[in-house]
């Protein structure tokens, strides 16, 4: 049977367990040499009946799980896929309780199952900053939270009179012109020093920058852009200083947030915004449009690595159950 490449495809192609697991096996071995997750030694038999392997090496069994974001987990490979692929490709996301619905599992497995899948869609290791002389950048923030008036009253009456944007959580948002791409991450404030530190660590200097008029952007990034502002107030448009491109992904990210997850807390927003930014940044390469599988593959290649355990994600980081795996430190796809 061919790899699949609509969702009903792949629930078929992953119902079957075997087919499931050698799709799983090439992914994460692609040259077909098992090696090890513990100590790299490739001199391993396969337990067939149990699907796991025993390092003569290290004396131990591992699992095609081993060091992946999956470690530890009870459920299912077929159920894992159909989560990527939901995941991956819902344009304004899955919620727990529908994920969990479809896959016949608890509304809090499904949640813990998306936060890991978060968690590998997350893009804010960048190791190289991006533009460049003749580069367009726009650079955006926006706030997110709950209307006052809609709190409940004893929400209500903390919030009145702080200001607008003291309940709101600041996210900023960087887009490359040139590539079609975005980053984003919330933010402590919207401070000068915050929000140009953001663009230093992420844009090239000799970059064209292009922001909005808000103070923070002034005074400071003339010396190493080219800065220019549009005052929105007046227009929203002026000749090529515009940050509509940015916006159009805000509208994105807020519409997944209310339409589809109603309420985040901003403990967890920044996953969230992960999500988004990945579904943003793998619509195209270069000319050529990606589709659902494409999007599938480039999720799970990142899986490796990657851990996040229930203590950790609830913000309870005393676990003394599991060591840190290193995540990020390899290259290696699933």
């Amino acid at each position: 049977m061919n790899e699949p490449k609509t969702l009903q495809e792949a629930i078929t192609y992953f119902a079957d367990p075997d087919r499931c697991f050698a799709y799983a096996v090439k992914l994460r071995w692609p040259d077909g040499v098992i090696v090890c997750p513990r100590c790299g030694a490739a001199k391993n038999s396969f337990i067939k009946t149990r699907k796991l392997w025993f390092c003569y090496a290290c004396k131990r069994q591992f699992t095609i799980k081993v060091k992946t974001i999956m470690e530890d987990s009870p459920i299912t490979l077929d159920k894992w896929m159909t989560a990527f692929w939901l995941l991956a490709n819902a344009k304004n996301g899955i919620s727990s309780h529908e994920l969990g619905r479809a896959l016949g599992v608890t509304q809090t497995t499904a949640w813990f199952m998306l936060q890991r899948i978060r968690e590998v869609m997350k893009g804010r290791n960048w190791t190289s900053k991006i533009g460049g002389e003749g580069n367009e950048m726009e650079v955006d923030e926006t706030f997110v939270g709950g209307r006052v008036t809609n709190m409940h009253k004893s929400r209500r009456e903390k919030a009145e009179g702080k200001g607008p944007y003291q309940n709101k959580t600041i996210v900023q948002g960087i887009l490359d012109r040139n590539l079609r791409k975005v980053r984003a991450s919330v933010v402590p404030g919207i401070g000068r020093e915050t929000l140009q530190n953001e663009i230093l660590k992420n844009v090239k200097f000799g970059s064209t920058v292009y922001t909005d008029a808000a103070v923070g952007y002034g005074n400071g990034l003339q010396r190493r852009f080219v800065h220019d502002v549009v005052n929105k107030t007046e227009a929203y448009v002026k000749g090529r200083v515009h940050v509509n491109g940015v916006e159009n992904f805000w509208s994105l990210l807020k519409r997944s947030l209310r339409g589809t997850y109603v309420a985040v807390e901003p403990f967890h927003l920044s996953r969230y915004v992960d999500e988004q930014v990945f579904r943003y940044n793998h619509r195209k390469d270069g000319d050529r449009k990606l589709n659902d599988s494409d999007r599938f593959a480039a999720v799970m290649a990142q899986v490796l690595g990657h851990r996040l355990t229930y203590s950790d994600l609830t913000g309870k980081s005393d676990s003394p159950h599991h060591a840190p795996t290193g995540t990020g430190q390899t290259q290696v796809p699933f």
